[in-house]
């Protein structure tokens, strides 16, 4: 092999595999996670660096929901967005420049993911509508029909997508949640439930935030189909090919 073939081995190699590089991937933080499970689950943005965990990424979080945000899309390969206690549509000075961030990272072309509230917002900010749920709270293991398969996702949410924006498809739906994962192509992907929760955090929410809040029968249920198998692996590997590929399979 002389040196020219050498050179374009290379070549092929780099662009053939694009897991050779690590990709940052720079995380929202839109939420706090509670004082109470801290101690053995850590912040938001870590449970999306374990789910994420042996794909090639290096990690940043920028807790927004205290007004930190980056300078920019090119502080990132690629973005996620978390969940929250709030509202997308509250009055908190944060949200406007989350929204201008959400469009300024699409016209980048940088690829984005958004969790519950990160599914929300990024909806909201791009021209669609969310609102409480009018059959009220989604808690604990979901089935979500998805084009080529079943998945079951743990969620924890009132507030849902009832309006898609203009350019969204619909990747994925349940029977409490018609618009339950939003593809933009090549841009963006987004879901209601959360990849990123096990059982163990869901009882942990049940206890700190859940009791006076959620109906009792809610939580009953979720609590009852606790220890059947979860699909987090299955959308963690549609995230990451969606960083690395902007596409889900």
């Amino acid at each position: 092999m002389n040196v020219s073939q050498f050179i374009s081995t290379l070549y092929e190699a780099s662009h053939t595999h694009p897991n050779r590089h690590d990709m940052k991937i720079g995380i929202l933080q839109t939420g706090l996670a509670p004082d109470e499970l801290k101690p053995t689950f850590g912040e938001y943005p870590g449970f999306f660096e374990r789910l994420l965990d042996g794909n090639g990424f290096t990690f940043e979080s920028w807790a927004v929901v205290n007004n930190i945000f980056p300078s920019g899309p090119d502080d990132a390969e690629g973005w996620l967005i978390t969940g929250s206690k709030h509202g997308a549509y509250e009055d908190h000075d944060w949200i406007p420049p989350l929204e201008q961030l959400i469009r300024d990272i699409m016209d980048a072309d940088r690829p984005l993911i958004g969790v519950c509230f990160g599914h929300q917002i990024i909806a909201q900010a791009l021209g669609g509508t969310v609102e409480k749920f009018d059959g009220g709270w989604v808690v604990g293991q979901q089935s979500y029909a998805f084009e080529d398969q079943e998945m079951t996702i743990n969620a924890w949410h009132q507030d849902q997508v009832v309006k898609a924006p203009t350019g969204a498809t619909v990747a994925a739906t349940s029977e409490y949640c018609k618009n339950a994962a939003l593809l933009y192509p090549g841009k963006a992907y987004t879901v209601q439930p959360h990849p990123e929760y096990g059982d163990d955090f869901i009882q942990g929410l049940i206890d700190t935030r859940g009791k006076g809040v959620v109906p009792d029968d809610l939580m009953q249920k979720a609590q009852s189909r606790m220890g059947q198998p979860l699909s987090n692996a299955v959308m963690a590997k549609q995230f990451a090919t969606f960083f690395r590929e902007g596409r889900l399979s």
